[in-house]
């Protein structure tokens, strides 16, 4: 797994997430195996198998969402060539066919979320996209076919 660049606000949301993890659903599943076990016969004790099987899963999401903190690194804006479309650049394009007009933030996987106009570094369009300056034209392939978007504004926030 390599390194990955976040926001603020996203590097925030990952630890945020993980002492949620650590400090709530943690000990609530230590609670639960612990009155599970208080019940007697663990071999036909499907709450504690349950409160196990969770335990298990919980901290595997903990282990994981540990590894991409200590791969997380801050973007740094003042120190890059913002005339180029890259990871946490805020880009406005234009459809070529339609002339419609879309501005998206290109995010690590990790933050994407289309409904908040935030889209992958690594999907096809944020592939397409990188880069590029303003002016030039992305030909990225879609599911739709090969579509052709103009760079208008790159800003970086």
């Amino acid at each position: 797994m390599g390194v990955s660049y976040y926001s603020k606000e996203g590097l925030e949301k990952l630890k945020k997430e993980l002492e949620q993890m650590k400090s709530v659903e943690r000990p609530k599943i230590s609670q639960q195996i612990a009155e599970a076990r208080d019940k007697g016969d663990l071999s036909e004790n499907a709450e504690y198998d349950a409160a196990k099987e969770a335990q298990g899963l919980l901290e595997m999401k903990i282990s994981k969402l540990e590894e991409t903190l200590s791969n997380a690194r801050l973007m740094d804006t003042s120190k890059i060539d913002t005339s180029k479309v890259m990871v946490l650049s805020t880009v406005t394009i234009k459809n070529k066919r339609n002339g419609a007009q879309m501005t998206y933030k290109l995010v690590s996987e990790s933050e994407a979320d289309l409904k908040s106009g935030k889209i992958s570094i690594s999907s096809p369009i944020g592939k397409g996209l990188s880069g590029k300056h303003v002016g030039e034209v992305a030909e990225i392939q879609t599911p739709a076919g090969k579509m052709e978007f103009e760079i208008l504004d790159i800003k970086f926030d």
